[in-house]
């Protein structure tokens, strides 16, 4: 079978690397390199970078349905399957409908719950105990698209978003070789999803990475996982930010910010509902390290107030 992967972000690079294992793709594609930092500097995509530390050739591509070559490629010879896979460029025709099976994602989700941006961080924030992985084909609607393989995972109480991306990469590309060998075998079905089940992962915002000790337990612990694959939680101590990288929920009840006990050295401190367990943290300025660091380089003490 004749197969393409299109992508670009860290999700499609791990995705990339686990499936070269078992698939051979004819082409690899990914966006152009961004520039950043002092003097601009390109920065290749994740994708190119997995690429080049597997020994194989890639394809640079601008707006896809504007590169001419790779947009004559497809309509005069066009593979089985194309996979599209964290590209961030809207997919357009002919690449959607010349591929004998279309053009196929990975979706760190179980659609049609949250279609969108930001469906791992989403789950975590509501708080869902049940996540999993989708192959389906694209269509111009968001996720909509009709589905040929799932797998469904337990999201363990603790997990973060950044541990949830290694194990979905790793599933979801486990699903989508099966989902290939389906389509070898001619033993393949798409199931139509129901969009009146429909729930949607916008990307997380800058606002909604702050967290208080007056809010829930749950909900803070929730929001520490969420964050922990991007830019961090944090909470106001003493007038600075502190970032909370991980937390553990802890049934106990005391006044909000308070440092209840310490657990191996890690504070317990007081949310308006239970507390949670600060495992790692970094100040303003400072690199992570372990709560017991924190509060030891704090001072912190029992009865203490973070506020």
């Amino acid at each position: 079978m004749r197969i393409w992967f299109i992508g670009s972000g860290a999700f499609a690079a791990a995705c990339l690397a686990h499936m070269s294992e078992r698939l051979e793709f004819e082409k690899i594609v990914t966006g152009h390199p961004t520039k950043s930092g002092r003097g601009f500097k390109e920065c290749p995509s994740c994708v190119e970078r997995t690429v080049e530390d597997l020994g194989l050739s890639v394809e640079r591509a601008g707006p896809l349905s504007r590169d001419e070559n790779l947009v004559k490629a497809v309509s005069r010879d066009p593979p089985d399957v194309i996979f599209v896979v964290d590209f961030g460029q809207l997919v357009k025709e002919p690449f959607l409908s010349a591929p004998r099976h279309g053009c196929l994602n990975i979706h760190p989700s179980l659609l049609p719950r949250w279609r969108g941006a930001a469906p791992i961080q989403r789950a975590l924030m509501n708080g869902d105990t049940v996540i999993g992985v989708t192959v389906f084909r694209l269509v111009e609607e968001l996720d909509a698209g009709p589905i040929l393989a799932r797998a469904e995972l337990a999201v363990p109480p603790e997990a973060t978003s950044a541990d949830l991306f290694d194990i979905l990469a790793l599933a979801g590309s486990q699903t989508a070789v099966v989902g290939i060998e389906s389509l070898i075998e001619g033993s393949y079905q798409f199931s139509d999803q129901n969009s009146e089940f429909a729930t949607y992962a916008a990307k997380l915002t800058k606002d909604e990475a702050q967290v208080s000790w007056n809010q829930n337990y749950l909900l803070l612990h929730n929001t520490v996982r969420a964050f922990a694959s991007s830019t961090g939680a944090f909470a106001m101590v003493l007038g600075k930010r502190v970032k909370l990288w991980r937390t553990v929920p802890v049934d106990a009840e005391g006044a909000p910010g308070e440092v209840l006990y310490f657990l191996d050295g890690d504070p317990v401190v007081a949310c308006a509902e239970g507390a949670v367990r600060l495992q790692e943290v970094q100040s303003e300025g400072k690199r992570k390290i372990s709560g017991a660091d924190w509060a030891c380089g704090g001072r912190l003490k029992r009865g203490g107030v973070l506020t």
